[in-house]
């Protein structure tokens, strides 16, 4: 192929597509440098809003300038062809490369990890927010940097693409957050969510969650638990799955505030893996580890206490070898015990209660008699917990903690609420209304047909009305069109008069008076007026009268006045009579 964006961006060969754009490898003319295109589909350069979200919010990630990021260099428009030239990776994409290999080794599944939470810090720093983090939008160099894309595009996407265009979006509903899932406000930790998942499915080869359609997905992602990946796949260090647990946490609470935070974890993480070695960190339960380090202690305990053999003074030299030696295993130990107590691997500590369905007072007194302080968290919507009592926790029952440690306790806000989704206007097909209500926590209720001029089958009355707060669970009656026998008045004025009694007859009406009248604006034989306005709706064979212009009045010259007496043109009368008054 050979198509040039814009006079510069020379389209060289397709190299990728997704549910909303397709990718060409291009190359820009006048750096002389190869990049890649990313072409819009059609059908989304139809509305005029997702084109205005999608400018702005591209135009705002050109700015982002990150390792971890891929470059958006250009955003342009040709004709009806929307595109962004970006950076072109020299690589493959982590769906590729999860699809061959995983589950991953859990370390190169920390570091592409990390790599991501880095990028996404600055962009959260820049007030971005990606919505679309998926395997398929990270990149993997052949260097091994991951580089994260499409940022812009996913907040462009209207929100009924779920269902509207669910074809579009399958790939990434298994990444999406529950918030998202419901239609509900987005922020970072919605990014953090989505990232977890893309390391659940590093670490097991399979995301947690899948199902028939899209719509059954999201709903799994707002009320389903994930399973523990250690579950599937033996081997997962403890600590880097109670990372991947508080980050795909369903109340958004619960994760972490910030990719910063995240991070934090995920290089501590690396640190331990680091120090105490793979034969350590990668056993599969508690009792491993412990059974681990008591072996250590009892072999140190046998070098300390084996019987002491005299010696020639010479060999002082070799003993405190020995004994160095001894003394740094003893550290080395000691360390790798004390990172292990940190993590919970191994060690006492307090064990959380279950405090879920307390009231803030019980539950303050049972925690501060095992000396744990408790923190008051934001309200979380709960179908099972009345309102006022503890919906969740953090940490979780059975989690170990040190004495003065703080657990958060989210308040319950009663049965979840949302705003119903607007069904006006959409063409009536039971299964997609039906998603599209179970999407957002509502179900199908009554459905009526009654006449009406808008198209037949599309809905044209809901109850309750879209946009109205209801509790989730709610039924929504709809009203159906059944459309109508009536016809449309098609357009006459400007039609010739055997136009407009031919265009009459053809929409099933019958030809009514036929009136004239002058115009200055209509020549003539040209319909001026008609009896119903263009679009109305009339019963058929109903008689529609018009208005047909004579053209232009015609202009009359008064005739000359004449002298009754001589039957000659005469003067000034006036004057006349004044003349012969002067002569008598």
């Amino acid at each position: 192929m050979s198509k040039l964006l814009a006079g510069r961006y020379e389209l060289i060969e397709k190299i990728g597509e997704g549910g909303m754009a397709v990718v060409y490898k291009g190359k820009d003319r006048l750096l002389n440098r190869y990049v890649a295109v990313k072409i819009l589909r059609p059908e989304f350069t139809k509305d005029a809003q997702f084109i205005e979200n999608f400018k702005r919010e591209s135009q705002a990630a050109a700015g982002l300038q990150h390792p971890n990021i891929v470059s958006v260099y250009d955003v342009g428009k040709e004709g009806n062809i929307h595109f962004i030239v970006m950076e072109l990776i020299d690589g493959r994409p982590l769906s590729d490369i999860i699809s061959e290999r995983a589950p991953l080794d859990y370390k190169q599944a920390i570091e592409i990890t990390r790599q991501v939470a880095s990028a996404l810090s600055l962009a959260h720093r820049n007030n971005i927010i990606h919505r679309d983090v998926k395997p398929h939008n990270i990149m993997i160099t052949r260097d091994g940097i991951a580089k994260l894309a499409d940022f812009g595009i996913a907040k462009a996407v209207s929100d009924s693409t779920l269902v509207t265009e669910t074809s579009r979006v399958i790939g990434s509903v298994h990444y999406f957050s529950p918030e998202q899932a419901r239609g509900s406000y987005v922020d970072e930790r919605s990014d953090i969510y989505s990232l977890g998942i893309v390391l659940y499915e590093m670490l097991t080869g399979q995301v947690p969650f899948d199902g028939d359609n899209p719509v059954q997905v999201a709903l799994m992602h707002i009320n389903d638990d994930i399973v523990p990946p250690s579950k599937l796949v033996p081997g997962i260090p403890p600590a880097l799955e109670k990372l991947v647990m508080k980050a795909t946490d369903k109340f958004q609470s619960n994760r972490y505030k910030n990719a910063d935070e995240l991070l934090e974890d995920l290089q501590n993480i690396e640190f331990v893996t680091k120090m105490v070695g793979d034969s350590v960190f990668a056993a599969s339960d508690v009792e491993e580890f412990q059974e681990m380090n008591r072996k250590k202690h009892s072999e140190v305990d046998f070098v300390e206490e084996k019987p002491k053999k005299k010696k020639k003074k010479k060999g002082n030299g070799k003993k405190k070898i020995v004994i160095a030696a001894i003394a740094g295993v003893i550290a080395v130990i000691a360390v790798v015990i004390g990172i292990l107590y940190a993590f919970g691997v191994i060690g006492g500590g307090i064990e959380v209660p279950n405090l879920v369905g307390m009231t803030t007072e019980e539950a303050e007194a049972e925690l501060n008699e095992l000396g744990l302080k408790m923190e008051v968290g934001e309200e979380v919507p709960s179908d099972e917990i009345e309102e006022g009592l503890i919906a969740s926790q953090t940490p979780d029952e059975g989690e170990t903690v040190e004495e003065g440690d703080t657990v958060t306790v989210m308040l319950s806000s009663g049965k979840p609420t949302g705003q119903v989704p607007s069904l006006v206007g959409r063409p009536y097909d039971e299964d997609s209304i039906r998603a599209l209500l179970e999407a957002s926590n509502y179900q199908l209720g009554s459905v009526t047909y009654q006449e009406s001029d808008a198209e037949e089958g599309e809905i044209i009355n809901q109850d309750p009305g879209a946009g109205t707060e209801a509790e989730e669970g709610t039924s929504v009656n709809v009203v159906v069109s059944k459309g109508t026998d009536k016809r449309t008045v098609p357009t006459l004025v400007g039609l010739s008069v055997d136009e407009a009694k031919q265009a009459i007859v053809d929409a099933g009406f019958t030809v009514g008076s036929i009136s004239y009248a002058e115009s200055t604006v209509y020549k003539q034989n040209i319909v001026m007026e008609q009896q119903y306005d263009a679009g109305e709706k009339l019963e058929e064979g109903t008689k529609i009268n018009i208005v047909v212009s004579k053209g232009e009045p015609e202009v009359v010259t008064p005739p000359e006045e004449t002298d009754p007496g001589t039957g000659e043109g005469g003067g000034d009368t006036e004057t006349g009579g004044d003349e012969e008054g002067s002569t008598s």
